[in-house]
């Protein structure tokens, strides 16, 4: 394959090798090689719909773009960090089989508005792969809490207990916020899923192409609208950042939930041993190092975001040599949100709860004290004498080292006399979940409908 410069006509020296290393960009952008492709064969078709370049370089062009993809596709091809990128690789290569007519490939067009349709088109491709891997990680959950809606733990607030709930309330919790990081996605790809394509290099094309056509033989919604922004905007790729910072997010707070629920001080749930490792010094130890791993690289993906902020906040329009610095941030927060996804998505089907332990925890800390205070403003108490009144008795369990349930009703009415037998009812844990009985609500019957509504909605 020639190694020539594509673009050196104007030049009269070589390029310095370190620069010429400095500014490549084969070595990582050559995962866009299906993407470059797919756009090189629309925009043929579309030169050649528009008289542009004749039936037979056309014809040409797409069976020398089928032997590329092949050669690519065995690990055949050879790429050349003296061809900078991915784009002038293929096009080289091109060339190399098919002659001039190759060279007729890149009329109407440029680098520039090539590469940003290569990403769109990436982009798009692996926004469908993670909405389904959130579909996964979603269904898990509501499969999980299903089978554990009857299932009493504590709820926190400030990591202390709050209220009793029940399991599965709280996996559907989890449910919610991932519920959101699909919407966002979907939204993203919406955004994205315009055609730069003809846009050349700042300013349009004089040739009488056909922007929709090509938009509609790629599958996008419609053309951009303004040459300037289109090989300029990186938006997209920023909003996906976003959205994927938020997810991971959200994917580590629940593996923080996670990683404390497995200690020993709370031993709520138990993980398998292949989500897990040693210690090579203490042999009691089982690490829950994926879900650690799942926490520690949401930095990772936050710091894209900030890059890709950072990258594009003090250009000017249009396209700068600096947007080359999109693609390693934009693949790798990707690939990590992808990876994180996939093995959630096959953990929590593996969690183990330990139930007796998780309701013996909800039994602690007078998760039940709200409950009495509603009973007692049902009973006519101002809400804020119902509380005082069960701060007082709550005290006298701190003192004598017992729970409200444990407490003689004799020793409740001492704190007040409209306190009746009927009062053990709401301070049980079972009474005390049952009776958040509306959407919403932690209530076991909630649980089982609001996993139904979920399901509906993956």
């Amino acid at each position: 394959m020639s190694k020539q410069k594509l673009w050196g006509g104007r030049f009269q020296e070589a390029t310095d090798a370190f620069v010429e290393r400095f500014t490549a960009s084969v070595t990582f952008d050559q995962r866009l090689a299906k993407q470059d492709i797919q756009g090189s064969r629309a925009h043929a078709q579309m030169l050649a719909s528009s008289g542009v370049i004749s039936e037979e370089d056309k014809s040409s062009i797409l069976s020398g773009l089928d032997q590329i993809e092949s050669e690519i596709a065995s690990g055949d091809f050879e790429w050349s960090v003296q061809l900078e990128d991915v784009h002038m690789n293929i096009e080289a290569a091109l060339t190399d089989k098919i002659g001039i007519a190759g060279k007729r490939l890149h009329t109407g067009r440029s680098r520039n508005d090539q590469v940003a349709t290569d990403i769109r088109l990436w982009l798009r491709d692996e926004i469908g792969i993670l909405i389904d891997l959130l579909r996964s990680a979603r269904s898990a959950l509501i499969d999980l809490a299903e089978s554990e809606s009857d299932t009493i733990m504590p709820g926190f607030t400030h990591l202390q207990t709050a209220q009793p709930v029940t399991f599965g309330h709280h996996l559907l919790a989890w449910q919610e916020m991932l519920k959101r990081d699909q919407s966002r996605l979907k939204d993203c790809a919406e955004r994205l899923n315009e055609c730069p394509l003809g846009a050349a290099a700042l300013a349009g094309t004089t040739y009488p192409i056909n922007r929709e056509q090509t938009a509609q033989l790629l599958g996008f919604r419609k053309p951009t609208e303004n040459s300037l922004d289109s090989v300029s905007d990186r938006d997209f790729a920023i909003e996906f950042c976003s959205a994927a910072a938020l997810c991971m997010t959200h994917l580590s707070r629940m593996s923080e939930e996670l990683v404390i629920w497995t200690s020993a001080q709370f031993n709520f749930i138990e993980l398998p041993d292949r989500y897990c490792t040693g210690s090579s010094i203490m042999p009691q130890k089982k690490n829950p190092d994926v879900p650690e791993l799942i926490r520690g690289k949401t930095g990772r993906v936050n710091g894209h975001l900030i890059s890709l902020l950072t990258l594009m906040k003090s250009q000017p329009l249009a396209y700068n040599k600096d947007n080359q610095e999109d693609k390693e941030p934009l693949f790798d927060a990707v690939d990590t949100l992808k990876d994180c996804l996939l093995a959630f998505a096959d953990m929590v089907p593996s969690i183990k709860p330990n139930r007796t332990v998780m309701r013996e925890a909800a039994s602690r800390g007078f998760a039940t004290a709200t409950d009495l205070a509603d009973y007692l403003v049902k009973r006519g108490v101002a809400f804020r004498d119902a509380h005082e009144i069960v701060g007082l008795a709550v005290a006298e369990g701190v003192k004598q080292g017992i729970d409200l349930a444990e407490m003689s009703l004799e020793t409740l009415q001492s704190f007040g006399s409209m306190i009746e037998a009927d009062v053990f009812d709401v301070l049980t844990l079972d009474g005390s979940v049952s009776a958040r009985d509306h959407l919403g609500g932690t209530a076991p019957n909630q649980v089982r409908a609001a996993a139904i509504r979920a399901r509906a909605t993956l």
